[in-house]
């Protein structure tokens, strides 16, 4: 017993750390929410360029790296072979990764930062609606999967090509070393990767449910209340829950393939009953501005002025995609053995970051271009409640019903295969890195992410957890810094090996 305890010491601990916070923040939701709004104003303040300047030093390092001489080197034995086809391990990437938030935030936030954009830019103006469209490009195109990329491909480099642990200290092990990593200080990091995981999975999770109550309500006037939620939350948890006992072959591959093909469908309707020839435009005007201003956005901050702005959008922003990357990163990680670095980083950070920004020429055109039908006050009203934001702007095109239901189905499967990856992340956290976790603690990941996301949307709010899994990614932020050098350090070494 005490061996078997001795083993699972991460997964016992990170356990006991959830049903803390389930307790606490159903009976003292108000103070979980001060408390943690002062961590984030803390964080926010004192560390903001530091995300700034670690997410531009990001985009940089992955990008030399695909194109280096460690370009070639495979994420497995030399022989190995891709597990997926190309279209199976995108599709996973994507719904696996980035697709609730993106469908979530695809309208009310173009609308976000046109009726509230940065001083001095004037809101409603066509400088808005520019800084609108390429922002919107770079908070979900390649600043948030290189952060996933880091991680994922430091895991896979390590797991397949060296043979360790899947674990995220055992990246540290070229700098700390091996006794380290399987020590206390592994353990420690182990168990926070865990904790900034659950709590990150539950707000999306929460934010998902909302989204679809809201278009029940909107759609069908079924009433956006507890009982809803819980019913919601229960169908969707028993459907991803029998996906995570199933497997990454079956469960997760299936479903994210039906997405795809889904989401696909709804960019193609967006295209043919939004202003056609306006989505061209924004699509090429977009990207020419997000390339021009590119290192300026990435690292805006003003040393003189009033920075509320940046820290409510971009690096609240960067801080939730870092809160991400533990399990993101090891869901990647284990659907892309047999790859190599260069198409690896390729297929991460590239191919979704087109995708990214073509649905958000589609769907922030169409924002855009409904906003003539209210004023600005009118619009702050509707963006108030993101969640009805993409059913009221549908509402004002042909198709109404059949584009909200397609979003509410696209959410559907969204939330069964985000929460479906981070089952099998937590799990295999919690398991020694294990690629094939106990069934025991898929089932009880499940219920705990299951169970927080709907306890906080029940006191009224999942904003305090959201706010601690941001104030935690700073901690997580240096692990991932130090990730950089040890896996270069890795790399060299195989090198020069290589010569000799």
């Amino acid at each position: 017993m005490i061996r078997f305890i001795k083993r699972n010491i991460v997964f016992f601990i990170s356990i006991i750390i959830a049903v803390i916070l389930i307790a606490y923040g159903s009976l003292f939701n108000d103070s979980l929410n001060a408390v943690s709004s002062v961590v984030m104003t803390f964080v926010s303040d004192k560390f903001g360029w530091l995300y700034l300047l670690f997410i531009f030093f990001l985009c940089v390092f992955i990008t030399w790296l695909a194109f280096s001489k460690y370009g070639n080197i495979k994420l497995g034995a030399d022989d190995s072979k891709p597990e997926y086809s190309n279209f199976s391990w995108y599709a996973m990437l994507f719904c696996g990764g980035t697709g609730i938030g993106l469908v979530f935030w695809s309208i009310a936030e173009p609308l976000s930062h046109y009726i509230a954009p940065p001083n001095p830019i004037e809101p409603g103006t066509i400088e808005a609606a520019n800084f609108s469209i390429r922002t919107c490009f770079l908070h979900w195109g390649i600043t948030q999967w290189v952060c996933f990329a880091i991680v994922g491909l430091g895991l896979a480099y390590f797991q397949f090509r060296k043979n360790k642990r899947g674990q995220i200290s055992d990246l540290l092990t070229p700098l700390v070393g091996e006794k380290a990593t399987k020590g206390i200080f592994g353990k420690v990091i182990d168990v926070f990767s865990v904790v900034v995981s659950f709590a990150g999975v539950a707000t999306s999770l929460g934010l998902g449910v909302s989204q679809i109550s809201g278009g029940l309500n909107f759609l069908w006037n079924v009433p956006n209340q507890k009982e809803t939620w819980f019913v919601i939350i229960f169908v969707i948890t028993c459907i991803f829950l029998a996906s995570a006992v199933s497997g990454v072959n079956k469960g997760i591959k299936f479903l994210s393939r039906i997405n795809t093909y889904l989401a696909f469908i709804l960019l193609f309707l967006g295209f043919m009953i939004g202003p056609t020839t306006m989505i061209f435009d924004t699509f090429v005007n977009g990207v020419g501005q997000h390339i021009q201003n590119f290192i300026g956005d990435v690292l805006m901050i003003n040393p003189y002025g009033d920075n509320t702005w940046i820290m409510n959008w971009r690096v609240f922003y960067f801080a939730w995609f870092i809160a991400w990357t533990p399990f993101v990163g090891m869901f990647i990680a284990r659907i892309s053995k047999g790859r190599t670095i260069r198409e690896f980083i390729i297929g991460v950070v590239i191919v979704p970051t087109i995708f990214t920004i073509i649905w958000l020429s589609v769907f922030g055109t169409i924002a855009l271009n409904a906003s003539a039908n209210w004023n600005l006050m009118e619009l702050k009203d509707i963006i108030a409640l993101p969640e009805t934001a993409v059913f009221i702007i549908f509402s004002q095109y042909p198709l109404v019903k059949v584009m909200s239901v397609l979003v509410i189905v696209l959410l559907a499967i969204f939330f069964i295969t985000s929460a479906d990856s981070a089952t099998y992340s937590l799990s295999l956290m919690t398991s020694e890195g294990n690629p094939n976790p106990p069934i025991f603690k898929k089932i009880i990941w499940a219920i705990i992410e299951a169970l927080l996301a709907f306890v906080l949307l029940s006191v009224g709010s999942i904003k305090p957890l959201q706010t601690i899994s941001i104030a935690a990614s700073l901690p997580f932020l240096f692990i991932m810094i130090a990730m950089c050098p040890a896996l270069l350090i890795e790399l060299k070494k195989e090198s020069i090996n290589k010569k000799n």
